[in-house]
């Protein structure tokens, strides 16, 4: 896969030093290399400012700064970084504000680490990573009573989207171009009222216009 060629930087923050160095040791034979390690959120952001990484995997719950207003902040300091949220949380209002915060993706702590590695190279490579779990917790919720119409190929690319593949993937697997998988994501995020592409595929995975 063509992100697996791309050097993957990433900033790994956990206030547990077991799970901390599990997961950054796991992250390091995976390839990706792991430029900062943090214990608690200010750490953190001073890391991803300091070495604007491709990936920031972030815990939710850290002392002095949670994922959530980290993300907020990083956004504005280090827009270049995709911030993948790492949790043992699958509390739907937690994920809709980490949304609108602007997080790329949620990984589940007792994922397994294979899929920790995906998300990591998913995000990293511009995509989107919602971890299964989490969709089903999205899905469950309703939203208004009125549900936004997706094309068939909107939803499909969508969907390829939740997988965590790129827009040149995406168009590969459908026999389209880069640039009109682009459309349809612009497409679908206006009808959703989404502001990105991971608040697109999280509200069609909770509208269930995608599974």
């Amino acid at each position: 896969m063509p992100a697996e060629r791309v050097p993957v930087t990433c900033v790994v923050a956990d206030d547990h030093p077991a799970v901390l160095e599990a997961v950054a040791e796991f992250l390091a034979e995976g390839g990706v290399e792991v430029v900062g390690r943090a214990q608690d959120g200010e750490e953190a952001l001073e890391r991803i400012e300091q070495r604007k990484p491709s990936v920031a995997l972030v815990d939710v719950r850290m002392p002095k700064l949670g994922g959530i207003e980290l993300t907020r902040q990083a956004k504005r300091s280090a827009p270049s970084t995709a911030i993948l949220l790492y949790t043992g949380y699958g509390d739907r209002a937690l994920l809709t504000e980490a949304l609108d915060a602007g997080v790329a993706g949620f990984v589940l702590k007792e994922a397994p680490m294979d899929d920790l590695l995906r998300a990591v190279r998913a995000v990293a490579a511009g995509g989107t990573y919602v971890d299964p779990v989490l969709a089903g917790t999205l899905a469950a919720a309703s939203v208004g009573s009125k549900t936004p119409q997706l094309t068939q190929r909107e939803r499909d690319v969508l969907r390829l989207l939740a997988d965590g593949l790129s827009n040149e993937e995406i168009g590969k697997r459908l026999f389209i171009s880069a640039e009109t998988v682009r459309t349809h994501v612009r497409k679908a995020m206006s009808k959703l009222d989404a502001d990105t592409r991971t608040q697109a595929v999280a509200r069609a995975l909770r509208d269930n216009l995608i599974a």
